[in-house]
């Protein structure tokens, strides 16, 4: 690689954390996913979640946080295309939303079924 490929290289890096960044910054929706993450990797230190365990937990959180990115990339697109009220941009608004909901579900269920045979345990 030369020097240029290197310099894109790093600024395509660079770009992509300025969009997760401004994801957080700006989407009520991103501050709770990861503030939830951030739960959940409490709960798995307490609880001493298996290898296999936080393999799904990190892969469901790529998963819900990727979701919300697409989610976003895909609302800032329809609203700078279509600023007015428009049925099919509000169509594709709530699909790509839908989308998320869908992933999230997921990793609340799996969640349930990795944490609350732990926490019966205890008790």
């Amino acid at each position: 690689m030369n020097n240029v490929e290197v310099k894109k290289l790093i600024n395509s890096f660079k770009y992509a954390i300025q969009g997760i960044i401004s994801s957080f910054k700006t989407e009520r929706n991103m501050k709770i996913h990861v503030f939830i993450m951030i739960l959940v990797i409490i709960w798995g230190i307490i609880f001493k979640i298996s290898v296999t365990e936080w393999i799904v937990c990190a892969l469901l959180f790529a998963l819900v946080i990727s979701g919300e990115l697409f989610n976003t990339a895909i609302e800032t697109v329809v609203d700078m295309i279509m600023p007015e009220i428009n049925d099919k941009a509000k169509l594709a608004k709530d699909i790509s939303a839908g989308a998320v909901l869908v992933l999230a579900i997921t990793a609340v269920i799996v969640g349930l079924i990795i944490f609350v045979p732990k926490i019966i345990a205890i008790f």
